[in-house]
């Protein structure tokens, strides 16, 4: 009996459309001199495995005696702000991922992303890792290997709870596209402590900043993040555009898939997620903690003020009658922080 090849899933027809778009600027940015460039992102992993993070992007190179063509430019610094957003992903390619003598040759999604684990065998601690493509320079990705008797860890998000967007939501993307110096963007009051006392209570906890932003401002927030002195960690956020099955992709899917990710791989690590009333968080953390209850060690929500949330579009509506997960509520990290430590 012949077997028959099995059919692929037909892709979305916005997604079609994407694509057909990305190949026709792909040719027109090679015509014009454009190389490929690989970004790298901060990623994590336990001592036998670790997840890479980067992105591959077609850019133009710096020109020479330009501050972008200056050596000690780091790579994802030399594509930023606009230009992160119109500089050309290319998908389908393959990067070759260097990690401690372990060679791994992978594919870029669709994007152009690279999210992907590789099998290993590290110390834990902070490592360097090295990528690139065909055609570009190699580059240099931290990693944060978490040690095996780790049962503490905490999930941060970004938009209007580390930082202040007080932007409408429709106009939050926009913001986060054009605004190219992270000078520009407000910290929340007392989160940067309240986060670096949770680390201190807890040497070793891995800090992962859990966000439905883009992948193309994840340089400008990780120079936020440093400059206001926040703990150190790899930032998990998404890709725009198109899904093969849907139009647009689901900020909430995204949080819940990655929230089971790391129960999985964690799994004996207690969680302090904590994130602000702004819509999702709350109903996002709290089916978490349910369906997890020995991953969850408590939850930190910061409250919006009467204008923020106006802004962000109103406040969750979540409950959370006789859940046995901790709750806590404060409009900022000093409120928090006085509750939960």
């Amino acid at each position: 009996m012949r077997s028959h090849p099995v059919a692929l899933p037909r892709l979305h027809r916005a997604a079609r459309i994407d694509d057909a778009i990305h190949e026709f600027r792909e040719k027109w940015a090679r015509k014009r001199g454009h190389l490929p460039t690989v970004i790298p992102y901060a990623g994590y992993g336990s001592v036998t495995r670790v997840r890479v993070l980067g992105r591959v992007l077609l850019a133009k190179p710096p020109k020479p005696g330009s501050r972008r063509s200056l050596p000690w430019r780091r790579k994802e610094e030399r594509v930023r702000g606009w230009r992160s957003f119109t500089s050309v992903p290319v998908g389908s390619v393959d990067v070759t991922i260097e990690i401690e003598g372990i060679v791994r040759t992978v594919q870029a999604d669709r994007g152009g992303v690279v999210d992907t684990t590789v099998e290993v065998e590290l110390e834990p601690g902070w490592h360097t890792i090295t990528m690139h493509t065909e055609g570009s320079d190699t580059v240099e990705a931290p990693v944060n290997i978490v040690a095996p008797d780790t049962d503490f860890g905490i999930v941060c998000d970004i938009d209007d709870t580390v930082m202040v967007t007080a932007l409408p939501r429709p106009f939050l993307a926009f913001w986060n596209t054009f605004v190219l110096n992270e000078h520009a963007r407000t910290p929340t009051p007392g989160m940067a402590v309240f986060l670096e006392r949770l680390t201190s209570a807890h040497p070793g906890a891995p800090v992962i900043y859990l966000s439905t932003g883009a992948w193309n401002v994840a340089p400008t927030l990780t120079r936020f993040l440093s400059r206001n002195l926040y703990p150190r960690g790899p930032l998990l956020l998404t890709d725009w555009g198109p899904t093969p099955d849907r139009f647009f992709r689901s900020g909430p899917e995204h949080k819940r898939s990655n929230l089971k990710s790391l129960a999985e791989q964690f799994p004996d690590i207690r969680w302090v997620l904590i994130g602000d009333d702004g819509q999702h968080d709350e109903s996002i953390y709290g089916a978490f903690a349910r369906e997890n209850p020995g991953s969850v060690e408590a939850i930190a929500i910061r409250q919006l003020s009467p204008s923020e949330a106006v802004l962000a579009g109103g406040r969750s509506k979540s409950a959370h009658p006789g859940d046995a997960t901790r709750w806590v509520y404060a409009p900022d990290g000093a409120g928090l922080a006085a509750q939960l430590l």
